[in-house]
Parts: structure tokens; sequence; C-alpha cells
């Protein structure tokens, strides 16, 4: 019986609750075999039983596809949607709430948890004309967090990727405004370390310096380098007797 499968051609054909269930299978398991039949039961919504069927060039095939996908840079999108329900991106994040931040800053750092960022980031717009738009206020609700596990994971990475820029720059102009003042003189470098309670911990301004340099250094890599670490399946010599050449892959 020939086996019909649903693949996904564009990351936006797969919602981030999807990506969410495949990471926590890949960091339950060291079995490369099982998370490969995984991802692929996960994304294309077929059985386990069904995929162990599966010519062992078909499986590969999917597996070099995801990855393929996943390697894509998507473009950061200022709306959405989620069925009819169109969702628009924060307009200004330097007038964001201190509740906003909060939540933002507690799930922007985990998959797991990053639909519930989502939901601080993008929400329901009200009004909108041409390009403008105007969301709803910021409340935290389990009904939204759950309701953006649906969201196009192409979305997802791209408002992580912009994040993660943003946080970049930040860092960048902190640290060339606290180069400058340290130039000035030495009154001016005691001075700043008081105002960031440097001395009271026991660091120094260069320590705090340093340290700032080391995570401008981390945030400067792509967040995305490998965002789907899986390889194809090659078959072992106990199972390579039982495997016809012409389903191995080169």
């Amino acid at each position: 019986m020939k086996l019909e499968i649903n693949v996904p051609t564009t990351l936006s054909e797969i919602p981030l609750k999807s990506y969410q269930e495949f990471l926590k299978v890949q960091e339950g398991s060291n079995d490369e075999e099982f998370i490969a039949q995984k991802m692929i039961q996960i994304f294309c919504g077929i059985e386990l039983k069904d995929i162990v069927k599966m010519k062992l060039t078909s499986l590969n095939e999917l597996i070099v596809h995801f990855k393929n996908l996943f390697e894509q840079k998507p473009k950061f999108q200022p709306t959405f949607k989620i069925g009819t329900q169109e969702f628009g991106f924060i307009t200004n994040l330097e007038e964001i709430s201190f509740g906003e931040y909060v939540d933002l800053e507690n799930n922007l750092l985990k998959w797991e948890d990053y639909h519930k960022a989502m939901a601080v980031m993008y929400r329901p717009i009200k009004m909108k004309f041409k390009d403008k738009y105007e969301i709803v206020d910021y409340t935290p609700m389990e009904e939204m967090h759950e309701l953006m596990k649906f969201t196009p994971v192409d979305i997802a990475i791209s408002s992580s990727v912009f994040f993660w820029n943003l946080g970049s720059e930040l860092l960048t102009a902190t640290l060339t405004y606290l180069e400058r003042q340290i130039k000035t003189n030495k009154k001016t470098e005691t001075s700043l370390a008081n105002k960031l309670n440097l001395e009271n911990n026991g660091v120094g301004i260069n320590q705090f310096m340093h340290s700032l340099k080391e995570t401008l250094q981390d945030l400067t890599q792509s967040p995305a380098i490998d965002l789907l670490n899986v390889s194809p399946i090659l078959p072992s010599k106990n199972k390579s007797k039982k495997l016809n050449n012409a389903n191995l892959i080169n």
C-alpha cells in the first residue's frame, strides 16, 4: 500500500508547537534514528509504525529536506495570521510596559516558552489602515499563549533573530558610551563604577567592560546556526546485510 505523506514545503507550514515538540524529543534522546523518525512523524503528521516501513532513501530525503528548510533565513514580518485573526508586532518597543518587558525577558531564551514571548511581541490588530495598525493592549492570558503555539515557525524564528540583533545593537551602543566616558579621566572611571554599583560587588570597571565585550561576541553569532540538528541515517553493519544497496544514500 502506498503511503501518502503531507510534507511541508515551507517553514510557514510548520507551527511553532511542532518545532517545540521536536526539540523536546531531541533533548530527551541520544538515539539519532529515533529522533529522525520522530521529526518526520511530527512535521508530516504520520505514525511511527508507517515510518519504519519507508525506504531508507525516502527517509533520508525527508531528513535532508527538513534540514534545508531550517537552514533558510526567514525575513522578519510585522504582521501574520493564525486562521482569520491577524496579529501585529509591537509598534513602539521604547514604550513597552514593565509587565511586557518582564514577560519578554522570561520567555525569549527558551524555545519551549517561546509561544508566551510571541503573545507579548505580536497581538491582535484592532484597527488597520494600509501599512499602519493598532494592536490591543497586553494582558497575559493562557488562551493567547495556547493560540500562539500555532504561529508559523518562520515568524517565530525571524522574531528571535530580530531581538537577538536588537540586543547586540544595544550592547554595542552601551560599550561605545562607556569607553568614551572612561577615556576622559580616572575620576570619571571611578564615578561610572560607583553608578553601576560595581565596586560594592567586587567588580572593577575593566572587568565589567571585558564581560560586556565577551557577551557582545556571543551576540554577534547567529542564534539560528543549527535549528535542526539531524543527520541522514546510515545503516549499521548488522542492518546493512538486510538492505539492498539501491536503498542506500551516497
